[in-house]
């Protein structure tokens, strides 16, 4: 109870000081089609409420997704979904930025489903010239399937933040004068999806998706958009300090926030790259500032 006491504060807390310094302010709902298209098995998607809401459906046949009109160099992006209830297993929901070329950069949210009664695994990921393998994974101190709760990115020049709820959960410092690619010159759309990954998704691939479950259902809304479109030369993008999310009180957390990200990697944090020593004997340069080891 107590816990439950601590994380209900923290995000009150969040929430009472989202228009403060340091924290994305809140963004306005818009319609679908404002900022999206569905770009693949158009007969999985549902539109309600006059499109400010869409549902994905994925069964044995195929999943489905949508993707931004424009590409994008930097900005806020964020979503309210509602993930897949029940046994979920073997399902993956997918909210991500991606470019387009071999050599990509892309930041993800993937929530791996699970066995009913069992929590949700939200994994994040950073991909910078091509190269990822930067995989953070939290259970989530609620359950993601009852309510819509808001999932966020920040990305500017000097740090890419995952934002649930307005908590950090994950901080990914531009550390490229350490020899680590950051993405700064790569427009990326961005992506929703709800697919079936049964083969590694759940228990490394131990718990299959039950199909007698289908169809299953992931609902989204806010769509919101707050970036440099491509069409804008990059260097303007990085460079004008106009735009709120690129203002000085971004290019850090500031304390609250780092305490609050402290809160998630002590009591939700799950696995982290950085302190896999197995696979990363020398500790990734960018782990140190971004205070994960």
């Amino acid at each position: 109870m107590a816990s439950a006491l601590w994380a209900l504060s923290l995000i009150l807390a969040s929430l009472s000081s989202a228009a403060l310094a340091g924290v994305p302010r809140r963004p306005v709902d818009v319609p679908f089609g404002r900022n999206y298209y569905p770009t693949w098995a158009f007969d999985h998607i549902k539109y309600l409420n006059g499109g400010s809401e869409v549902q994905l459906y994925l069964d044995k046949y195929t999943g489905t997704g949508f993707q931004s009109k424009g590409s994008y160099l930097f900005g806020h992006f964020s979503m309210y979904i509602k993930m897949v209830p029940g046994d979920s297993a073997g399902t993956v929901t997918a909210f991500y930025l991606s470019s387009l070329n071999s050599e990509h950069d892309e930041i993800d949210f993937e929530f791996l489903g699970n066995r009913t009664g069992q929590p949700y695994i939200l994994q994040t990921n950073v991909f910078t010239g091509g190269k990822g393998n930067r995989e953070q994974r939290i259970y989530l101190w609620f359950d993601p399937s009852k309510e819509y709760h808001r999932y966020s990115v920040l990305w500017n020049m000097y740090q890419i933040v995952f934002y649930v709820d307005d908590v950090p959960i994950r901080v990914f410092k531009n550390s490229n004068d350490l020899g680590v690619k950051y993405p700064f010159n790569q427009p990326m759309k961005i992506y929703n999806s709800l697919w079936n990954a049964d083969d590694w998704a759940t228990r490394g691939g131990l718990e299959k998706t039950d199909w007698s479950k289908a169809p299953f259902i992931a609902t989204y809304r806010g769509f919101h958009i707050d970036g440099c479109e491509a069409s804008v030369e990059a260097k303007f993008c990085a460079t004008q300090g106009k735009r709120w999310w690129d203002q000085a009180e971004f290019r850090d957390l500031d304390a609250a926030q780092w305490q609050r990200l402290r809160w998630v990697r002590s009591k939700y944090t799950i696995y982290n790259y950085c302190t896999d020593r197995k696979r990363y004997p020398q500790v990734p340069p960018e782990c140190a500032r971004d205070r994960d080891i």
